[in-house]
């Protein structure tokens, strides 16, 4: 029978469709909830807004990572595993839904949640642009009304017990994260597991990123953390060097080169992309640039000097080859 209950919340109600097992789960920053559920509108027909079923993957949240419905885990926390309830919200806690189910709807398309939006909170956004884009959500938005959210909780996690992603990290976290990814994309590299080592090297670059956004640029919080992300972007590049990627090599030495335009390395990378990529004249500029800023590296650039002359007078003869037969006459019989 189903029951109805209070959860000590102004405006909210809650009824048990199906019972779950075990405690009561112990919420903590940076526990991980999986659940699916759906929402409705409290009109006679029950009007279904959103599904996550219908997009055949569960939801998930991280406990204290700012998201932007609370309520949410508040119903959640009054769950145990397999449990499935049915929840009445007032508005009161209802009026940020349109747009987090913009931000759900976004990412079920395969499209970027923040799309079109201005560095900006999302009220800010919604003020500039005076759509989410869907006409039941603008609906929701002009007027703010009580909802019902159906959830089945499948568990729990710790932060221990998950592999967390760098958005849900501490700073702390992150710091601390570097060090090891750096090492594990060292490891790959000397196993030539070149993919899978950019892959190493881009997480901890993010990681460092995330954290500089919070300080003032070349203040010294923010030129400590550059230093830890610099030897990072060379190791990413390097990696894409091997891959074949010389356009991605170009990109991000070239950024690289716009804050640090005394980098030796980011130049020999960038020479070699550009030399990949038959940019002869950027790449004998990029390595006599290495050879003047660091005269250790002279050998090492006047080979590759003698290697781009030799390529490059190869495509000559070949180029004139093929220009000869594109444009010699026929033979007449």
């Amino acid at each position: 029978m189903e029951e109805t209950y209070l959860l000590n919340v102004e405006g909210v109600k809650k009824k048990i469709l199906h019972g779950g097992q075990g405690e009561l789960p112990k919420l903590q920053d940076g526990s991980r909830i999986t659940f699916h559920f759906q929402t409705l509108k409290d009109d006679f027909e029950r009007t279904i807004i959103d599904d996550s079923r219908e997009a055949g993957i569960p939801m998930e949240i991280i406990v204290g990572k700012m998201f932007k419905l609370e309520i949410w885990e508040t119903l959640l926390s009054s769950m145990r595993a397999g449990e499935v309830a049915e929840f009445w919200c007032d508005a009161i806690h209802t009026g940020m839904y349109a747009l987090v189910s913009r931000g759900m709807r976004r990412i079920a398309e395969g499209r970027d949640p923040l799309e079109g939006q201005k560095h900006r909170c999302g009220m800010g956004n919604m003020f500039d642009y005076h759509s989410t884009g869907y006409d039941d959500l603008d609906e929701l938005q002009r007027m703010p009304q009580p909802l019902i959210f159906i959830m089945e909780l499948f568990r729990v996690e710790e932060p221990s017990a998950y592999k967390r992603d760098t958005w849900a990290m501490s700073k702390e976290e992150k710091l601390a994260a570097v060090p090891v990814l750096h090492s594990e994309g060292n490891r790959l590299v000397l196993r030539k597991e070149f993919g899978q080592a950019a892959a190493k090297y881009q997480e901890a670059v993010i990681c460092l990123r995330n954290l500089q956004a919070k300080e003032k640029p070349w203040e010294d919080g923010w030129l400590k953390l550059e230093s830890l992300v610099t030897p990072l972007v060379l190791n990413y590049c390097q990696c894409q060097l091997e891959l074949g990627e010389y356009y991605e090599v170009l990109e991000h030495t070239t950024e690289l080169l716009q804050k640090h335009n005394d980098n030796a390395k980011a130049y020999f990378k960038r020479a070699k992309a550009h030399a990949a990529v038959w940019n002869e004249r950027e790449a004998r500029e990029d390595f006599l640039r290495v050879a003047h800023l660091d005269p250790s590296m002279a050998a090492a650039v006047k080979k590759e000097l003698k290697q781009l002359g030799e390529r490059m007078r190869k495509k000559h003869v070949e180029d004139q080859k093929r220009y000869q037969g594109l444009f010699q006459l026929p033979q007449g019989p």
